[in-house]
């Protein structure tokens, strides 16, 4: 063949094949891809590359799906513009809606999830494939979300917690700061929305979460766990609490008041609102060794007056 036909035959197969080769290139899938690693995403944390295939939950979820999450980096959705709540239905935010995901919106308290502190610092990381800009809307379930019922939108407060404008991609993963919200207890769902501002695509993912659980009522009226334990721990350091109450000192008949420095006989000091009173009281040991005081005086001079009027009846008879 000469070389002139040969070079218009290929020019001729090239020009045939191009729709061809246009159509392939356009149903690719855009490489922009990602998911939440930490706090770990149900949909990475279930497939082959996140380690969490094995636990009941994530068993459960393929078996839902009918296949792997293989793509977990691929939950996303075209031209939402910001309208979330009306594009994904309830009981559907983890799959985002898309039938491939499916198994992601099981109802279930035992997905893989990832230990959180109250009003703590976070950093969630983010990963992707390449960067783009884009705006990550940060989301926490109220107080009382339950997770043995579908996650509706209802159970997401209006606005976020945390919103996070064009971070920075390094190595392979966003990274975004953010404050957690302080009264969360038990079990949560940590809900990520990526709107892209390069790409028409918004992302969606659910981290599961667990915060300490809240104290019984009954420990915090005892001021605490081991209310009881601490009591008695404070009842043996405090020598006042420990000691044997005191006897008083016997009174005389002629004292019909209420001796200084003690309580009326309508309660203690304490319950009465008077400050407390820093007289002195007498010991056990002072008050049972024998008479007080007063009562050898009064004996004494007892003795003197019947001296002295024997001593006088006997100068009288003299007389």
């Amino acid at each position: 063949m000469p070389r002139t036909t040969a070079h218009r035959t290929a020019v001729l197969a090239m020009t045939a094949a191009s729709p061809l080769l246009l159509g392939v290139w356009a149903a690719a899938p855009a490489v922009a891809h990602g998911a939440p690693t930490d706090p770990v995403s149900r949909v990475y944390g279930c497939s082959p590359d996140g380690g969490k295939s094995g636990t009941a939950a994530c068993r459960a979820a393929v078996a839902a799906n009918g296949s792997p999450f293989t793509a977990w980096d691929n939950l996303r959705i075209a031209n939402v513009n910001g309208r979330d709540r009306q594009t994904v239905p309830d009981g559907k935010l983890c799959s985002g809606g898309l039938p491939a995901y499916r198994g992601l919106d099981l109802a279930r308290a035992d997905w893989p999830s990832t230990r959180m502190t109250p009003g703590a610092s976070l950093t969630m990381r983010y990963a992707s494939t390449i960067p783009h800009t884009g705006t990550f809307k940060l989301y926490l379930t109220k107080p009382g979300y339950d997770p043995t019922k579908p996650l509706t939108w209802s159970d997401l407060p209006e606005k976020p917690f945390a919103q996070v404008t064009d971070p920075t991609l390094t190595n392979g993963a966003y990274r975004l700061d953010a404050t957690l919200p302080s009264d969360r207890t038990g079990r949560h769902v940590l809900y990520t929305i990526w709107q892209n501002s390069s790409t028409p695509d918004t992302y969606y993912s659910c981290s599961d979460v667990m915060f300490p659980a809240a104290k019984s009522s009954g420990a915090q009226a005892g001021g605490g766990s081991g209310s009881a334990t601490d009591d008695r721990e404070s009842a043996a350091e405090s020598p006042a609490k420990s000691a044997k109450p005191t006897k008083s000192a016997p009174r005389s008949p002629a004292a019909t008041g209420p001796t200084p420095g003690t309580a009326p006989s309508g309660g203690s000091r304490a319950e009465a609102g008077a400050a407390p009173d820093s007289t002195p009281v007498a010991s056990t040991a002072d008050s049972d060794s024998g008479p007080s005081t007063p009562a050898v005086a009064g004996g004494a001079a007892a003795v003197l007056l019947l001296s002295g009027g024997a001593a006088l009846a006997l100068r009288l008879r003299r007389r």
